[in-house]
């Protein structure tokens, strides 16, 4: 009786209450067993309801998919501090710190996604970002020429993410979080050059 009973409560289940099981759902199984695992018989499984409830919301395996890691991937909060370098080491702890582990196993987890859609980690980065959202760093490469710190906002755009990228390459080289040291050293010793512009905010060479 309590079995039936537990059924007939999880079939009721509508609107928020069953997308909230079914996104939490999807997600223990991405983690657990790869997006070769990522079915809808088993996510369906999983959060107690069955494979029509899915397709009526996410027609294809990749809609469901991007549903799932936007729950997941909070956006970050952009720092203001009044100084680009300060901007970036922010940004940059901040990534460290909450987000490694999560880019490690979307790495791991899905590196079959990308080979069967033929993306990459940039690819599924800019779907996760909301269409109007300013890049990270962009944000604080524009405020910085608001400021005066740069007279122009540098080209090519790989300039301008060139932090991000060189630590999430150490982060997956490491399959960790990356020392503090190196966080500096991107910031100090590789893109503010790049930028014109020395660890003390001033233009290098004047």
């Amino acid at each position: 009786m309590s079995e039936r009973r537990t059924e007939s409560t999880a079939t009721r289940r509508r609107g928020a209450v069953l997308e909230n099981a079914i996104a939490e759902a999807a997600w223990d199984v991405l983690v657990e067993q790869g997006y070769n695992g990522f079915t809808y018989e088993v996510i369906a499984a999983r959060a107690g309801t069955s494979k029509p409830v899915l397709y009526r919301r996410w027609p294809q395996r990749e809609d469901l998919l991007i549903a799932t890691l936007t729950r997941y991937w909070r956006p970050l909060d952009i720092p203001d501090t009044g100084s680009l370098r300060q901007d970036a080491l922010t940004l940059l702890r901040t990534v460290n710190a909450e987000r490694a582990r999560t880019v490690i196993l979307l790495r791991i987890q899905l590196a079959d996604y990308f080979r069967e859609t033929g993306t990459d980690f940039a690819d599924l980065r800019n779907r996760l970002r909301p269409a109007d959202q300013t890049p990270p760093f962009a944000k604080l490469v524009d405020r910085a020429v608001e400021r005066g710190e740069l007279t122009e906002v540098p080209s090519p755009e790989r300039v301008v993410n060139l932090p991000f990228d060189l630590v999430r390459h150490d982060m997956l080289m490491a399959m960790g979080a990356v020392p503090d040291e190196t966080i500096v050293e991107i910031v100090d010793t590789v893109w503010l050059p790049l930028l014109g512009l020395s660890p003390d905010g001033t233009h290098a060479g004047g």
